[in-house]
C-alpha cells in the first residue's frame, strides 16, 4: 500500500497527452504552455503510460543525465528490455533498432567518433558547390512554368541526393529512398496504405543491405566505407546492425531538412516583407534566421528514453524501466528561456534551441542540416523572389508526433529562364564529380593526402 501511495504522490501531476493525434498538432501551442505552466514534467497513462517533459530546464537537466537514461533498444532481449526512443513501441514483429540513437555508449560513441570526420563543419563545406548544382538543377526544371511544388520538386530531393553522394550510393538511386524515407513517417499505423508503405520500407532495407555488399566487395569512400571498417566495442558491426545505422543516416538526412525548408518557405510566403528583409540582410540575419526556424518548427519534435536507475532530477523522482518523453519542441517554446515564444523573430539573439537535441546523443548531421537548407532557401529567394504559397494545395503531416513535416507545398512565381541542364544530367555530372574526386573521402584523410604530396 505504502508503495501504491508513493507512486500516486509520484505521479500526481498527470495529464492526458497523446502526440500521436492531429488534435496535439492544431493546438500545439495551447497544450504546450498549460503543461509548462502546471507541471513542465507529468505523467500521462496513454500509450501505456510515460513521463512528458515540456519545460526548458527540466528537458535540459532530463537530456543530460546520461547516467540515468537510455536510449537502448534491446530488440533481442540480450540486456535490460529497453524499448528505445519510440513510444509507443512498435509492434515486436516490428521491431529493429534505430541505428546509435537506440544505443548507450560506448558502442553510440564509437560509431560516432567513426562518422564524425565525415559530418564536421570542414567536411559539409566541401559539399556546398554539390548542394548548389543540385538545388540549381531542380529549380531549373520548374523557372520557366511558374509553378512548383516546394517539397515535391526541391526540399525532397536535395537532401536526398546528397545523403547518398555523402553515403556512397549512385545518386540516380535518390528515388528508390525518396519514398519510403517519408511515407513511412507521415502514414498513420491504421492506413490502408499502411502495408504498400511497409513494402516501399522493406525494399529500402533490402537495398541498403545490397549497398553495404557493394561497398565491401569494390570499396569506395563514404559513410558506408566507415561503417564497413568501423570497430565498434573491439567488433566489426553485423550486417544487422549496420543496415539500421544506414537506415538511421537516410531518415535523419532526408524528411527533417525537408520539413524545415517547406515550414521556412510557407512562413516566408505568407510574411513577404519578413521575406524581402531576409533577402536584402542575408549576411547578417541569415544564420539567426535558420536558427529561429529550427527553434520554432523543430522538425524532429522528441525523443523517448528510458530510465535506467532510480533517480531524482529537475524536483522529480523516476523509476527505473519508466518510460519518458523529451520534447524538444516544446522546450523550445518556453516563455522563461524565449520572449514571445510563439513569434517568428528573424534576428532572435541567444537562441539556445533544442531542435538538435541534447547531451550525447545530439544529431550527429546538424552542419549538413543547417548548410542544405540555407542553399535551398536563397536559392529560391534569389529565382522566385516573388513567390506566393497555394494555401488550398498546401499539405502538412496529420500528425507531428514524429516529424513536423509538409507532404505538399504548391507555389507560383513570375518565371524566369533557366541556368544549366536538367535534373538528370546534373546527377549523372555529379556523379562523375564523386568518383572521379572522391568527395566522399573525410577531410581528415583528404588533408593527409595533400600533406603527402
Amino acid at each position: 500500500m505504502s508503495e501504491a501511495l508513493s507512486n500516486d504522490d509520484r505521479k500526481k501531476n498527470r495529464v492526458h497527452f497523446d502526440r500521436h493525434t492531429p488534435e496535439y498538432r492544431h493546438e500545439f501551442e495551447e497544450i504546450t504552455h498549460e503543461l509548462q505552466g502546471k507541471c513542465p514534467i507529468a505523467w500521462t497513462d496513454t500509450h501505456g503510460g510515460h513521463w512528458v517533459a515540456s519545460g526548458n530546464r527540466e528537458v535540459f537537466e532530463l537530456a543530460r543525465s546520461a547516467e540515468f537514461l537510455s536510449n537502448d533498444h534491446d530488440v533481442k532481449g540480450e540486456r535490460r528490455g529497453y524499448k528505445g526512443i519510440t513510444i509507443p513501441s512498435p509492434p515486436r514483429a516490428a521491431e529493429v533498432q534505430g541505428g546509435f540513437l537506440e544505443m548507450d555508449p560506448p558502442g553510440q560513441r564509437h560509431y560516432r567518433q567513426a562518422l564524425n570526420p565525415y559530418l564536421s563543419p570542414a567536411a559539409v563545406a566541401r559539399w556546398v558547390p554539390f548542394v548548389d548544382e543540385v538545388v540549381r538543377a531542380c529549380l531549373d526544371e520548374k523557372i520557366e512554368d511558374g509553378g512548383i511544388d516546394f517539397v515535391d520538386d526541391l526540399a525532397n530531393i536535395v537532401p536526398a541526393v546528397l545523403t547518398l553522394a555523402m553515403m556512397g550510393i549512385p545518386l540516380k538511386d535518390w528515388t528508390v529512398y525518396n519514398e519510403p524515407a517519408h511515407a513511412s513517417v507521415y502514414t498513420p499505423p491504421d492506413s490502408p496504405d499502411m502495408p504498400r508503405v511497409a513494402e516501399l520500407s522493406r525494399n529500402m532495407g533490402i537495398s541498403l543491405y545490397m549497398a553495404l555488399q557493394e561497398v565491401r566487395r569494390s570499396p569506395r569512400p563514404g559513410l558506408i566505407d566507415a561503417l564497413v571498417r568501423a570497430e565498434i566495442d573491439g567488433r566489426n558491426p553485423p550486417d544487422e546492425e549496420l543496415v539500421g545505422v544506414l537506415a538511421l543516416l537516410i531518415g535523419g538526412g532526408f524528411d527533417t531538412t525537408t520539413a524545415l525548408t517547406a515550414h521556412a518557405l510557407e512562413w516566408l510566403s505568407l510574411n513577404p516583407a519578413e521575406r524581402d528583409r531576409l533577402s536584402r540582410e542575408r549576411s547578417t540575419l541569415l544564420d539567426s534566421a535558420t536558427e529561429e526556424f529550427l527553434r520554432f518548427y523543430a522538425p524532429a519534435p522528441g525523443d523517448g528514453r528510458t530510465i535506467s536507475a532510480d533517480c531524482e532530477i529537475a524536483g522529480q523522482r523516476f523509476e527505473e524501466g519508466e518510460r519518458l518523453w523529451l520534447s524538444w519542441a516544446m522546450a523550445n517554446r518556453d516563455p522563461s528561456v524565449f520572449p514571445d515564444p510563439d513569434r517568428v523573430d528573424l534576428a532572435r539573439k541567444g537562441n539556445r534551441h533544442s531542435s538538435f537535441g541534447l547531451g550525447i546523443h545530439r544529431c550527429i548531421g546538424s552542419n549538413v542540416a543547417r548548410t542544405v537548407f540555407k542553399r535551398m532557401v536563397t536559392a529560391v529567394l534569389d529565382r522566385m523572389p516573388d513567390y506566393r504559397c497555394d494555401a488550398e494545395g498546401t499539405v502538412h503531416y496529420e500528425t507531428i508526433g514524429i516529424i513536423q513535416g509538409m507532404r505538399h507545398l504548391p507555389a507560383t512565381f513570375t518565371p524566369g529562364k533557366r541556368l544549366g541542364p536538367s535534373l538528370d544530367e546534373t546527377l549523372e555530372t555529379l556523379q562523375r564529380a564523386c568518383d572521379e574526386q572522391r568527395l566522399a573521402e573525410p577531410v581528415v584523410r583528404t588533408a593527409r593526402a595533400d600533406t603527402a604530396r
